[in-house]
């Protein structure tokens, strides 16, 4: 698919299909009820400025001015600096949230859903009990942020939502795999880059995500607390384990679920995640033949093939839908991989090939817009363009041709129905800035024990990834849950989530290699 590319094959989840659409129906409510309770005095502790440096203590003592915005929750806004070498140079907010503990708090949760680009602040707000277990809600101040450039924090800005239709959406003229192709599409991801330099106020170079973990330590601090307890999903634990590298000595009970593997170049990334979702599909497709409901008959491979054949017809003959928009292969193929996040929204999945099939991709195009945080025809967030801003910036450019032309093989081998809308041209050769990210081991020496939970067919994040991650990290505990979807904690399966609450709240640590059926 070509409508989130940051490399030529690389492709990372927006927190929307990456999180929320995992576990929470497409239709009616998306996001959980948070129970009501008692109004209570928002509260502020003293500032952690111990061995803070000078030119930073102005952030690092700042006092935090909390409203209520919301029965239990409270909000504000923390000064962060633009330059983090230079904090003189400039200043961001952070928006921040808190769901404060029903019970009495043993200290403050941070919480990242993903993306990069995907608002905690809605998370915790929106979406509490389906982030936490009740255990964690009861002894935890559980607080939800939206990182730089992201939702409600001083943000990348790209495009109005015309705009956006177009470039998430819009159907090259040219023959797909062309020079032509290419070129327009390159044309397309020059325009947005320019857009989001002219329309985000000078913070793109700073949108990286070691400054995201700074500004995560100046969070913990002027909570008052001494060391960081985090539950990063997703991109979040990437995020996460970059605080650990940085922070050892603040690093307090980190849980990274859904890892990603910063020792992966970007071109592996890609070629990883396609033959994730590759297989995530085929398991999708043997529950369908099996349901006796499917749209498709036969073997797997044969089903698979007239999948293929479904995208096909769709390249060449867009699906129009009854808001007049048109559905071409890379929007169905969107959709596809919103619904595979979750065995949960597989019943999706299968209206939406059944109606595509008939000429009707309006569940489909229900899936591509909750993925991209499209709804009735707004923007709900920004998690496309923080998106494109985060990877451009923490990913180094590869232009090695024959290492290219490798890893295309690779995944048209291994995933020949997801292939032919998995690669195009690399948006981030036109970023307005260079990256100024590395791709390496962490190994956090000094951060003492670190969770890592892995599912082992997580299509988005592949189970060898948080394998390698809890290798690599100098007392990485790993947890495997056995099952489909993406990430593992709080989706019902009790060991897993009995270890993770048991570590958060008592320092538990589960043995090494836990595995959970």
């Amino acid at each position: 698919m070509n409508n989130r590319p940051t490399s030529r094959f690389r492709r990372a989840a927006a927190v929307i299909a990456g999180l929320a659409a995992a576990s929470v129906a497409l239709s009616g409510c998306l996001y959980a009820m948070i129970p009501e309770q008692s109004s209570r005095p928002s509260t502020t502790n003293t500032p952690d400025t111990e061995g803070v440096a000078e030119d930073l203590l102005p952030f690092y003592s700042q006092e935090l001015t909390w409203s209520e915005c919301g029965v239990g929750f409270d909000c504000t806004d923390v000064t962060a600096p633009l330059d983090w070498e230079n904090p003189g140079e400039g200043e961001i907010t952070l928006a921040v949230v808190r769901h404060r503990a029903e019970g009495t708090a043993v200290g403050s949760l941070l919480m990242n859903p993903g993306g990069p680009g995907s608002s905690g602040v809605d998370l915790v707000k929106d979406s509490l009990d389906f982030a936490v277990g009740a255990d964690i809600i009861e002894n935890y101040d559980v607080v939800g942020f939206d990182p730089r450039g992201v939702g409600g924090s001083t943000a990348v800005t790209c495009y109005d939502a015309p705009q956006m239709d177009e470039y998430l959406y819009g159907i090259p003229a040219a023959p797909r795999g062309t020079a032509e192709w290419e070129a327009e599409l390159l044309e397309s991801h020059k325009a947005f880059a320019e857009a989001c330099d002219a329309n985000s106020a000078g913070i793109l170079p700073h949108i990286t995500t070691v400054n995201a973990a700074r500004d995560m330590d100046l969070i913990r601090a002027v909570l008052g607390d001494k060391q960081l307890n985090y539950l990063g999903y997703s991109y979040g634990t990437f995020l996460g384990a970059t605080y650990a590298k940085l922070y050892p000595e603040k690093a307090g009970r980190l849980v990274l679920d859904g890892a990603i593997d910063p020792a992966v170049p970007g071109l592996e990334v890609g070629a990883t995640q396609a033959l994730g979702f590759e297989s995530a599909l085929r398991a999708y497709m043997q529950n369908c033949l099996d349901s006796g409901d499917c749209p498709f008959n036969g073997t797997v491979d044969e089903a698979m093939a007239d999948l293929g054949a479904l995208l096909a017809s769709v390249d060449s003959t867009p699906l129009k839908s009854g808001d007049g928009r048109l559905m071409g292969a890379d929007s169905l193929m969107t959709g596809i991989i919103a619904a595979l996040y979750s065995e949960g929204s597989w019943d999706y999945l299968t209206q939406a090939l059944d109606e595509a099939l008939q000429g009707d991709p309006s569940t489909a195009f229900l899936l591509a817009d909750f993925y991209n945080g499209r709804e009735d025809g707004v923007y709900i967030d920004n998690s496309a363009e923080a998106f494109r801003a985060y990877n451009c910036m923490d990913y180094p450019v590869e232009d090695d041709p024959a290492a290219e032309a490798a890893t295309e093989a690779k995944i048209a081998e291994g995933a020949p129905t997801i292939a032919p809308y998995w690669t195009g041209p690399d948006s981030c050769s036109v970023w307005p800035y260079p990256p100024t990210g590395t791709r390496g081991e962490i190994t956090a020496e000094g951060a003492g024990p670190i969770l890592v939970i892995g599912t082992t067919n997580d299509p988005a994040t592949p189970y060898e990834w948080s394998e390698s991650l809890a290798a690599q990290l100098e007392e990485g505990v790993l947890i495997t849950r056995v099952g489909e979807g993406h990430t593992g904690y709080n989706k019902g399966n009790s060991c897993v989530d009995d270890a993770v609450e048991a570590f958060l709240l008592d320092d538990v640590v589960p043995e090494d290699g836990l595995r959970c059926e």
